[in-house]
């Protein structure tokens, strides 16, 4: 299976129009204007307009954020206030989101932070953006083993394997989550899509690892599962 970097389709994100006053709250969140993106969203939501275009907007001012950080016009401190802000912008959405597909399941998506890595700020913000895109997301929290991830995915039956890394020397522990989950693909030819992601992941960790996908961050992660688990 090749690696999805996801790159071209959040490119073609970005340029994707929205109506105007998404537009708009899109440039609020790359402004970093974090009470005026708030307040935007809460009043979106009280006039009944779709959270769905709501978050898309959202998601369209963080990856403007992404770019800008690439070109030296944000720094860390930048990327940090950007992910507080979609943050609170996701609890205010996601109940709403949740509420409005009940009953509609999109796909199942076990998730954890490999063993050895205790980070979680982007692991969590993949997790709140799946369920607000309609996941069921069981996720294990951080510095979870391979054998736990294993026990999980034999009792969950996840459609889908999201791994998140931050720190190479979990990589081993990644190495040998994929390969158990390998072994016992042959026997009961079951095995979930692995995604791996995380700020170290690129193609040479995929090319080691041996998983299935890698993102490079929670966009482009969700991005990869909407694509691999249609509606």
């Amino acid at each position: 299976m090749m690696s999805k970097g996801c790159d071209a389709m959040v490119s073609e994100k970005i340029e994707e129009p929205l109506a105007p006053e998404m537009e708009e709250l899109a440039t609020l969140v790359a402004e970093l204007r974090e009470q005026e993106a708030l307040s935007s969203i809460e009043s979106y939501l009280s006039a009944n307009t779709s959270p769905e275009e709501i978050l898309s907007a959202c998601e369209k001012g963080m990856r403007l954020v992404g770019l800008m950080h690439e070109e030296g016009q944000y720094f860390i401190s930048g990327l940090i206030m950007a992910g507080e802000i979609m943050r609170q912008a996701v609890d205010l959405l996601r109940p709403v989101m949740i509420k409005e597909r009940s009953g509609r399941n999109r796909g199942r998506v076990l998730l954890g932070t490999i063993e050895g890595d205790i980070h979680d700020i982007g692991k969590n913000l993949f997790r709140d953006l799946l369920e607000c895109h309609g996941f069921t997301v069981l996720d294990l929290g951080v510095d979870v083993s391979p054998e736990e991830f294993l026990r999980a995915k034999d009792e969950f039956k996840p459609h889908l394997v999201a791994v998140s890394v931050l720190i190479t020397d979990s990589f081993p522990h990644l190495q040998k989550l994929i390969g158990l989950f390998k072994e016992r693909s042959l026997a009961s030819q079951d095995r979930p899509v692995i995604l791996i992601g995380g700020g170290q992941v690129d193609e040479m960790v995929f090319n080691i690892t041996g998983s299935d996908y890698w993102a490079s961050d929670a966009f482009s992660g969700v991005c990869l599962c909407q694509k691999l688990i249609p509606e």
